[in-house]
């Protein structure tokens, strides 16, 4: 039922509090109609006995307390949803800003959204593809998995987070793939690399993007995630496509998060951001995953900068709680001129193991990946040991360590941004790079592998 008030009684940010309200709930969309007939929507934060505490998703600039009429519309916030929903644009409000017209729905959802029912999940076990190495080889993405990308500011993670737009598949069998991005809080500059970057590479016909720019009102930036994520559920569990969420910058929603807290006087957690914050991450995070009975999956890539390079920030520290693990960038591989910045030895995926070997990828990838995370990290040793003593100190084994670590970087994490390297092609650069030291060194590969892969045809 549409009930109507002319008793907006405080502004405060972007929150606005309403005396007599009659009836209200969680969620509620409501509509300020202003005097000169502008419209701004919002949704109702909380109610308590006669008054709603509402927050606006268009600004409280120009509000006038005595003229401002206010509007519950009885329902919550919801997206138009059809197939034809593929291949659009839209703000982080969910309005089509293409030109493509508006969406002729099939149904309309509310953005609230539940998190999958543990007992209805099914577990990730298939390997997806990005096209990049220091992914697919060591840290591997499996479908229906959250996985995110901790960077820093200036670190490019959001080429990084196109690439894997442009090229990430499914193997085997023949599927419907499609990729929801959803931009929060980003510069006019970047949104438009994204879709023109998508657009030039044919990628946007499988994308949904959701674009929330700077310039926009902040507390937009808390609905951008929840409409993307809406549209994955139906593409995913509606329409049995395999779905690929990417996300960037998840940093600046928590900072949307504690703005709205510090405009409702709430008693601030760690940092200043609210004691909640886990909770409200986590009905983000854990809308993606695998359905029992159902053929399509979301599989989750958020990408967060973290302050001042912290890991121990809130943000980093709640998300690596409630994800599989994290793909952490590099500055130092940055400052060499390495693209993707990938850091692959504090990089974890907790779910590689259940999406690679015979009949997902390759028979030897957890072996090959185990001998290539060991051999690399007492490369990296050596060339710290190196720095502090010298080359000369070094024996002929060590140099050869050392040699592996600089190729390695080079070779297998080095790679163009529009380099789409097939799962084969990664691997047999893993051997390549294993050559360089003695057989005797392979302590994690078995003998048939060393045989077949690890020895040169001919030799």
């Amino acid at each position: 039922m549409i009930k109507e008030y002319k008793s907006l009684t405080d502004v405060a940010g972007p929150i606005i509090i309403i005396e007599g309200v009659e009836e209200c709930s969680f969620g509620e969309l409501v509509e300020v109609y202003l005097p000169d007939g502008t419209i701004r929507k919002g949704e109702v934060l909380e109610a308590h006995k006669n008054h709603a505490l509402v927050q606006l998703f268009e600004g409280t600039s120009d509000l006038n307390i005595a003229s401002t009429r206010i509007r519950f519309k009885g329902k919550p916030i919801e997206i138009n949803l059809s197939p034809d929903i593929i291949g659009r644009i839209f703000n982080g409000f969910g309005k089509p800003i293409d030109q493509g017209g508006p969406i002729i729905s099939e149904k309309s959802v509310s953005i609230i959204g539940n998190p999958i029912n543990p007992y209805s999940r099914d577990y990730p076990s298939e390997f997806i593809q990005t096209g990049i190495s220091s992914i697919d080889g060591l840290n591997t993405l499996v479908r229906g998995q959250k996985l995110p990308i901790f960077s820093g500011a200036g670190l490019p993670h959001n080429e990084i987070a196109l690439q894997i737009a442009r090229q990430a598949k499914v193997l085997g069998k023949e599927e419907k793939f499609a990729v929801v991005f959803g931009a929060i809080g980003v510069t006019f500059e970047e949104s438009n690399t994204f879709i023109e970057s998508l657009r030039e590479s044919g990628a946007l016909e499988r994308s949904v993007l959701f674009i929330n720019l700077a310039s926009d009102p902040v507390i937009e930036r808390i609905s951008t995630p929840r409409f993307a994520l809406t549209t994955a559920e139906y593409l995913a569990f509606e329409l049995d496509i395999q779905v690929l969420v990417i996300l960037t910058d998840m940093t600046n929603y928590c900072e949307a998060l504690r703005e709205v807290s510090a405009a409702r006087k709430e008693i601030p957690g760690r940092r200043g951001y609210p004691g909640y914050m886990y909770t409200n991450l986590a009905t983000i995070y854990e809308r993606c995953g695998r359905i029992k009975g159902k053929k399509g999956s979301i599989t989750m890539m958020p990408i967060l900068t973290m302050p001042d390079d912290d890991k121990t920030h809130p943000i980093p520290d709640l998300s690596g709680y409630i994800t599989e693990g994290q793909i952490l960038l590099s500055r130092p591989l940055h400052a060499k001129g390495i693209y993707p910045c990938v850091d692959v030895l504090p990089s974890l995926s907790r779910l590689k193991d259940k999406g690679i070997g015979a009949g997902k990828t390759r028979e030897d990838h957890a072996n090959l990946m185990n001998q290539l995370f060991s051999a690399y990290a007492k490369g990296r040793e050596v060339q710290e040991l190196a720095v502090i003593l010298g080359e000369s100190a070094l024996t002929d084994l060590d140099k050869l360590y050392m040699k592996f670590a600089n190729e390695f970087e080079e070779k297998y994490v080095k790679q163009g941004s529009y380099e789409n390297r097939t799962i084969e092609e990664t691997m047999d650069i893993g051997w390549d790079l294993l050559r360089i030291l003695p057989v005797h060194e392979l302590t994690r590969v078995r003998e048939e592998f060393i045989e077949k892969y690890y020895k040169k045809p001919g030799a």
